[in-house]
């Protein structure tokens, strides 16, 4: 009677700890900018660069703010100090990226998705850099997804041909073939990147192949494979292969990405590029997807 006693305290007290481990995990959803100003470095609560923090971006949305201007080998620590300090321990994070935001997330997952990270608290100081929380580690970040809009994985022929500044370091790190071969893109840590993919050009675009929201083109942001960017466009446009929706290979046999899936792609031709300060562009499906499914 005594040991079946002692059993059934033991088994309550683990289901009361596995109970309580649970009520203090947290889910956040992490906007990581691309190129340009906008929003303080270690402020997880800016969102300037993307618009008005009114705006429902998913459950506790949390901006990770880089400087947007060097290169993104060393301006990846500080969102390596964001996926510490909200995506470790019992918390878990979804993640959104615009632009050059993409290849900054994907450099991370490559190069540090199997590195052993220090568990953090969630409670960051004025750099953005969390205290650690009682010594314990992992290998990576919780990371259910990441969502890429106006993705720069793939690069952008806009670099290539020096239409930006030539000395700005995060340029030279967005032409086409400096970005491809930059870092492991078949390398997601098995996480999903789910692509968005604007098609709304302008009087420039024909520095750009196939479709393109006036910065990126299909082949980027629709996470063709690669090692140089080609033309894509829409299905009702006859004169270069289809993007293909989901994680189909592309018409004329290139293959997205490994863990690559495009998500939305701009038929209509509706959605340019720039967020205006006003969460517009590409960006807004996106976001409407994660006030949807960010929770």
């Amino acid at each position: 009677m005594k040991t079946m006693m002692r059993l059934v305290v033991a088994l309550s007290l683990l289901l009361a700890g596995a109970v309580c481990s649970q009520a203090g995990a947290t889910n956040y959803s992490l906007w990581i900018k691309g190129r340009g100003a906008g929003g303080a470095v270690g402020n997880y609560d800016d969102f300037s660069y993307w618009g008005p923090y009114r705006f429902n971006a998913g459950v506790n949305k949390k901006a990770v703010n880089w400087d947007g201007y060097n290169s993104l080998a060393s301006q990846n620590g500080t969102v390596r100090n964001a996926l510490d300090c909200f995506c470790t321990g019992s918390n878990w994070c979804y993640v959104a990226t615009f632009s050059a935001g993409d290849p900054m997330m994907g450099y991370t997952l490559a190069n540090y998705g199997g590195s052993s990270r220090r568990v953090k608290n969630a409670a960051p100081n004025g750099a953005g850099v969390c205290a650690d929380a009682g010594g314990a580690s992992q290998t990576g970040w919780n990371i259910y997804w990441v969502r890429a809009a106006a993705g720069a994985g793939g690069g952008t022929e806009l670099s290539d041909a020096g239409a930006w500044t030539t000395g700005e370091p995060l340029v030279h790190d967005l032409k086409t073939t400096t970005v491809r071969a930059m870092y492991n893109h078949n390398d997601t840590r098995g996480i999903w990147f789910y692509m968005y993919a604007g098609a709304r050009g302008t009087f420039y675009s024909g520095i750009l192949p196939g479709q393109d929201d006036e910065v990126v083109a299909y082949h980027s942001s629709g996470a063709v494979s690669g090692s140089a960017g080609g033309a894509y466009c829409n299905p009702r446009d006859w004169w270069c292969n289809d993007l293909t929706l989901g994680s189909q290979v592309n018409e004329g046999g290139w293959p997205k990405w490994t863990n690559h899936y495009l998500s939305y792609r701009d038929d209509t031709e509706y959605f340019k590029h720039y967020l205006n300060g006003n969460w517009e562009g590409i960006t807004m499906p996106m976001r409407a997807d994660m006030e949807a499914l960010a929770r």
